[in-house]
């Protein structure tokens, strides 16, 4: 370890995530312009902003199974060149399949930036993993508050989504530049001694299965309603971007001070309490009207903060053997999950507008009318009141997740109590 330079991998890491976290934040705030540019319908931007929620799942798990093979860094050199690919194929799209590729290849190399980054952060940090991996993802909600903070900035002074798009270019050279320089470690598994029989026996276990799961609701609760927030909310509000940088705010602050939250009630207990308090924030967000919502976008945000990192360093901590598949087999699912549901509540969403036009009203008609007509005005009417229906949908997620980590929480005080050690006996 005298030769790798922690410090310089961790901040480049940090970096190659602020990349991933600004495509989310970017995308989330030019919804609607790529709406009206590319005369898109909301299944059709379901469907290419899941193109990214697949993307990543296909790499993370992939990188996964390599990574302890080829090594982190050639990874990640692989993410920057995808990134590249995407961004600029992004800037330049034509229409709606330019659109769907270029959002798959960002998807694609975020999936392969965590992939590499997660066992990287374990390795450099094996004592203190799930707090140096709140630490590290802090720069995720950071980055979309960042993304969306330009977005409000770019668009007050009329610079086009294309210019905004292409902002990504600069951290994505930055950190392309610095992991060519560094040196790397091996993964924590491969430095700990345990086999790859070790690993594919771990990520089998109950425990490990029953994280996997309790992945797909964390993720969706969290990424889904922030991918959304803009369209779900236009007509609440007027300025539901806001909403979204206040939640990524709050994510940034509560990441920045995981340490004595995570030491004082433990990883699982931080999970039920982030889902208890998500749960109340959802709840406020598909119910307040006006400035009140953004009350309900901070309680959200200090829901929905410590979700993704534990999960991950709860795995870390104990399940050890599981290793950097361990870890990005949970950031997969999480994003496999947020994709379908993208695509599920995109449609649902289209037919809750359609639902709430007047009974004798042709959607046709009523969709393709100017906004400052009446039937455009019924449009805006029926959007108002779909988009808080699909939160309320949502909401069921985070009430099931409270169960789940009730029982987890009470399953791993039972072990404590039998003093079984930390690393998951797999069978």
């Amino acid at each position: 370890m005298e030769s790798i330079e922690r410090n310089k991998l961790f901040w480049g890491s940090c970096l190659a995530l602020l990349v991933t976290a600004l495509s989310f934040g970017i995308r989330a705030g030019i919804m609607n312009k790529l709406g009206t540019d590319f005369h898109l319908c909301n299944k059709e931007l379901g469907v290419i902003t899941a193109a990214a929620f697949w993307g990543f799942p296909l790499a993370i798990i992939f990188g996964g199974f390599i990574v302890d093979t080829i090594g982190m860094k050639k990874l990640l050199v692989m993410a920057f060149v995808l990134h590249i690919a995407g961004i600029l194929m992004t800037v330049f799209a034509g229409g709606y399949w330019t659109l769907f590729i270029s959002t798959l290849l960002i998807g694609i190399a975020n999936g392969t930036v965590e992939a590499a980054c997660n066992p990287l952060v374990a390795s450099l940090y094996p004592t203190n993993k799930t707090t140096k991996l709140n630490h590290f993802h802090l720069w995720f909600p950071g980055g979309i508050m960042l993304g969306t903070l330009m977005v409000l900035l770019f668009n007050s002074i009329a610079i086009s989504w294309q210019v905004q798009v292409a902002m990504m270019l600069i951290p994505t050279l930055i950190y392309g530049y610095l992991f060519s320089t560094l040196k790397f470690p091996v993964t924590e598994r491969v430095s700990s001694g345990y086999s790859t029989g070790d690993m594919y026996k771990a990520v089998v276990s109950p425990l490990f299965i029953f994280m996997f799961i309790c992945m797909f609701g964390t993720a969706v609760t969290e990424l889904f309603t922030g991918q959304w927030i803009d369209v779900l909310l236009k007509n609440v509000t007027d300025n539901p971007i806001l909403i979204l940088t206040l939640t990524t705010g709050v994510m940034v602050i509560g990441r920045g001070f995981a340490e004595p939250v995570v030491h004082k009630f433990s990883p699982q207990g931080v999970l039920l309490i982030s889902a208890i308090v998500a749960t109340l924030g959802l709840y406020l967000l598909s119910t307040l009207t006006g400035n009140a919502i953004f009350l309900a976008a901070f309680v959200f945000g200090v829901g929905v903060c410590y979700f993704w990192p534990t999960m991950i360093g709860f795995v870390a901590e104990n399940i050890p053997q599981s290793g950097a598949l361990g870890l990005n087999l949970i950031g997969g699912a999480g994003m496999f999950a947020v994709s379908i549901y993208s695509i599920f509540m995109g449609k649902h969403y289209d037919d809750l507008i359609v639902n709430h036009l007047p009974a004798d009203a042709v959607a046709a008609t009523y969709l393709s009318a100017p906004l400052d007509s009446p039937m455009g005005a019924a449009v805006q009417q029926a959007k108002s009141m779909a988009g808080p229906e699909v939160l309320r949908l949502t909401l069921v997620i985070p009430v099931i997740l409270v169960v789940l980590f009730t029982l987890l929480l009470i399953y791993m005080r039972s072990r404590k109590k039998a003093n079984v050690p930390p690393v998951l006996q797999a069978t």
